[in-house]
């Protein structure tokens, strides 16, 4: 595509389907990262075409959302989420359209998303197609809702905390009437699930902006959760490795967040309740050493993660000779 470096595989795609009469566009996500200058992570395509004649065009597809017009198609550049332009109505769940019409149009397709940023498409000739204004919030550093804000967050409340993502990850701000729609409307992310929750929450943790966690917090957007809707100090999460079990364990710690609240894996539970375990890792002192104390077993073990908890809350007495003294005055007791 003209202007712009769209990967041969998306490029394939786009060819394929004008070449036997259908409209094909980039959209989405993969516009706003090339306007910015960045490397997007995947590429969607949005199409006239019906699923079913994408699957007739393309040998290689995966059907991921039929009922919502999406096929991948697997080229040699990796996946390709192909979408039938659309038309929604109807979101009882507060999470996904009640029905689906697919005799839509781009401009139709285009007004129905989340974000202006993300409302973005590109012709044939690599021109942006841009009703919304996205090109000028890029500009202003702007997360803004396509239309009615309260509205956009009635059809789907995960759009709120998406909100809060693409801020920490872009370095955006969000847009005064997007945020008051998102104090009005924070109740609704009680009928998010655990799993979509836990994803933006890491995903904003992982960020370069990883205190905006705390908006999370103080919108109300966890308020069926639990943690402190004011909880200063986040800035110091800048400061942990960017890695899921360091940036949660200091989130939980600084706001009182439950992790058990959230479906999350073993590991990170484990590693953000127990930081004494990985702590062990960090002792200056062996089991070897310890056994040489006359300790044996399941006993070398259980020293040794009292030890490590003394270390986190005293990082200084990590030595040899110290930890040797504490193990010491632990045998011999009162």
């Amino acid at each position: 595509m003209k202007g712009w470096p769209i990967p041969a595989g998306v490029g394939g795609c786009l060819d394929t389907l004008r070449r036997t009469g259908h409209a094909a566009y980039p959209v989405g996500g993969c516009v706003r990262d090339l306007l910015l200058g960045r490397t997007p992570g995947d590429f969607d395509v949005c199409t006239d075409a019906r699923p079913e004649r994408v699957m007739e065009l393309f040998p290689h597809t995966v059907p991921t959302g039929l009922r919502h017009g999406t096929v991948t198609v697997r080229t040699e550049d990796g996946p390709v989420e192909v979408t039938t332009f659309r038309r929604e109505a109807g979101y009882a769940d507060g999470r996904h359209p009640d029905a689906v019409d697919f005799d839509a149009t781009l401009a139709e397709d285009l007004a129905r998303r989340d974000f202006t940023v993300n409302a973005m498409a590109l012709d044939e000739n690599g021109m942006v197609i841009d009703r919304y204004g996205g090109q000028m919030d890029l500009f202003r550093n702007v997360i803004r809702c396509v239309g009615d804000p309260d509205r956009r967050f009635a059809e789907d409340a995960l759009r709120m905390l998406r909100a809060v993502r693409f801020a920490a990850q872009l370095g955006f701000s969000i847009e005064k009437g997007t945020l008051d729609a998102i104090r009005r409307s924070a109740r609704r992310a009680e009928k998010l699930s655990g799993e979509r929750i836990k994803a933006e929450l890491e995903k904003i943790l992982l960020s370069p902006r990883p205190e905006l966690a705390g908006e999370l917090l103080r919108l109300g957007l966890l308020a069926h959760l639990g943690g402190r809707p004011d909880c200063p100090g986040l800035l110091a999460l800048r400061e942990e490795p960017p890695e899921p079990v360091p940036r949660w364990r200091a989130f939980c710690r600084l706001t009182g967040f439950p992790i058990a609240a959230l479906p999350v894996e073993r590991a990170l539970r484990r590693g953000v309740l127990h930081p004494e375990a990985e702590a062990v890792r960090t002792l200056a002192l062996s089991g070897g050493e310890l056994a040489a104390l006359g300790l044996e077993g399941p006993a070398i073990g259980a020293a040794q993660r009292r030890l490590a908890a003394h270390i986190l809350a005293h990082p200084e007495d990590n030595t040899p000779a110290r930890l040797l003294a504490l193990a010491r005055a632990e045998l011999s007791g009162p």
